[in-house]
């Protein structure tokens, strides 16, 4: 919003005193609204990544918490079905007593047959409603396995996926540290994080105080890692901009520290792209501020590592999201 009033101003200012024509002022304010609107986009886009991206792992966390709910199921049903067995076996021996018994006492009195007789029945329909709960539990134990596999089959893929993205994103570090060794003891930093792959560069790698142009140290750091971006298409490319919290002196080429950040953040995509096959829309540029610092202090150090732009680069996850939804 103040980078769209700063716009504004700067195009009155330029209209009163340049005297330029109507139709030529209405053109640079659709151009700044156009630009506004595309902010607007990005944002909201990368908020959904984020949101996607919590949803996902919350629902890989429900898949792991149901197999083991199933495993624990199983293994209940397995020891009630041994101990229906027990005492279908012990059951079965009782009939088999008590059929012995009638046969040897069958000339004996009707009294004694019909209460033998009585108890064979009741043995028998016990034994029966038992063979029947042992069907039906080894059918609904059957039901559990089949299910078990599918939701084991699940998790292995989604495993599988999740160890192919952090293998994919420790060889992208490889290769980034290996295009970038020059520059790792001069300002810049590169490490894994929350699955991603920061590439952070000090501020005095890339711009001089309070400016927005990248230097030609930057650039040329830049440019070797843009070659490692362009033979890597399944990459997204975020960058964010930071500054530390000493307020901006205002002037012509930025309002405040936000504004500021923006523009580098900026500034570091044009370079990225230039003279490469590298598709814009992987690219995403933040200016973040002074609101995300990395040391808290008010220190001159702390500061210093404050001031500084993060390449922050994700692998795509169409695979994990397709078996996300197809589940």
């Amino acid at each position: 919003m103040n980078s769209l009033r700063a716009c504004y101003i700067f195009i009155i200012i330029t209209f009163f005193v340049s005297c330029v024509p109507i139709s030529k002022f209405n053109e640079v304010k659709k151009k700044a609204d156009a630009c506004t609107e595309e902010n607007a986009r990005t944002r909201a886009e990368n908020e959904k990544l984020l949101v996607d991206s919590k949803e996902q792992k919350s629902h890989l966390e429900r898949i792991r918490k149901d197999y083991e709910q199933l495993i624990n199921d199983s293994l209940s049903r397995i020891q009630l079905i041994k101990q229906l067995q027990t005492d279908y076996n012990k059951l079965d021996r009782a009939y088999t007593d008590l059929k012995l018994a009638q046969e040897n006492l069958s000339k004996g009195s009707s009294r004694e047959t019909t209460k033998l007789l009585s108890q064979l029945q009741t043995t028998q329909d016990d034994l029966q409603k038992r063979e029947d709960m042992l069907r039906k539990l080894e059918w609904t134990l059957d039901e559990k396995k089949h299910e078990l596999e599918k939701r084991d089959i699940r998790v292995r893929e989604l495993q599988s996926i999740l160890q192919r993205k952090d293998s994919a994103v420790n060889a992208l570090k490889a290769k980034v540290s290996a295009a970038l060794l020059g520059f790792e003891d001069n300002g810049l930093t590169i490490r894994i994080r929350n699955g991603k792959v920061y590439v952070s560069l000090e501020d005095k790698l890339l711009f001089k105080s309070g400016s927005a142009d990248v230097n030609q140290s930057g650039t040329n750091a830049l440019k070797k890692l843009s070659k490692v971006l362009e033979q890597n298409n399944d990459i997204n490319i975020m960058i964010e901009g930071h500054t530390d919290d000493v307020p901006y002196r205002t002037d012509a080429s930025a309002k405040d520290n936000w504004d500021l950040s923006a523009k580098r953040a900026t500034a570091v995509v044009r370079i990225l792209l230039d003279g490469t096959n590298i598709d814009a829309k992987r690219l995403t540029a933040s200016g973040r501020g002074e609101f995300a610092p990395i040391e808290k202090a008010k220190t001159a150090e702390a500061r210093q590592k404050n001031r500084r732009t993060d390449i922050i680069l994700t692998p795509k996850l169409d695979e994990l999201f397709k078996l996300l939804e197809n589940n």
